[in-house]
């Protein structure tokens, strides 16, 4: 990462938002866990990870399956929502993708695909200083599928006018990194990164 190599051929960077510009997971979680905790329902840590990139009623939807409850989804999304809001600003960048971002700004075409929501996301690139890096922001609010589909991914493909073959993902869930091999991108995996930046802090 402190080198500027990126594989042959690619013409643009998509980077997800949580989790790979900035260390938002833990935030995320602690919301999810502030939020559900009046409700008798449950979500371990290691459930909160498996569905990173996951848009949260989806979230919701698939806690009322797992314990047979009925949350209202749109009330409850938007109480985590509301709660990480207000964790936001304690987010820290991760640092090395961030530099990267920072390198590659008006050198290459570069976009956010993210699961999140929009006003979040602007929040977030807002705190790291990086809202003008990118020309194109997309989040769940912009397609009919989130990941693992590919549609985030290849519309912000299509809004910087590259093809997918030509675009690299980075990425910090299984279902971001499927969403990216379905839309026929190269990716890299940043938890490797991420993990490395928390033990030397």
């Amino acid at each position: 990462m402190e080198e500027l190599e990126l594989p042959a051929g690619v013409e643009a960077v998509i980077f997800d938002c949580d989790g790979t510009l900035a260390d938002t997971m833990p935030l995320h979680y602690r919301a999810w866990a502030e939020t559900l905790a009046l409700t008798g329902v449950e979500m371990s840590e290691a459930l909160f990870y498996e569905l990173g990139g996951v848009a949260t009623e989806e979230i919701v939807r698939i806690l009322n399956a797992r314990h047979g409850c009925q949350l209202p989804v749109a009330e409850t999304a938007a109480a985590k929502e509301r709660r990480y809001e207000e964790l936001l600003p304690q987010a820290p960048a991760i640092r090395p993708v961030v530099t990267l971002a920072q390198a590659l700004c008006g050198r290459m075409p570069l976009a956010v695909a993210s699961g999140g929501i929009r006003r979040l996301v602007d929040k977030t690139l807002a705190a790291l200083e990086l809202t003008h890096c990118f020309q194109a922001i997309r989040t769940t609010e912009d397609v009919a599928q989130g990941k693992p589909a590919p549609d985030l991914f290849l519309s912000a493909a299509e809004a910087l006018g590259v093809p997918p073959e030509r675009c690299l993902v980075y990425e910090d869930s299984d279902l971001g990194l499927e969403a990216a091999r379905r839309a026929g991108m190269q990716w890299i995996d940043v938890r490797p990164i991420v993990e490395a930046e928390r033990r030397a802090q």
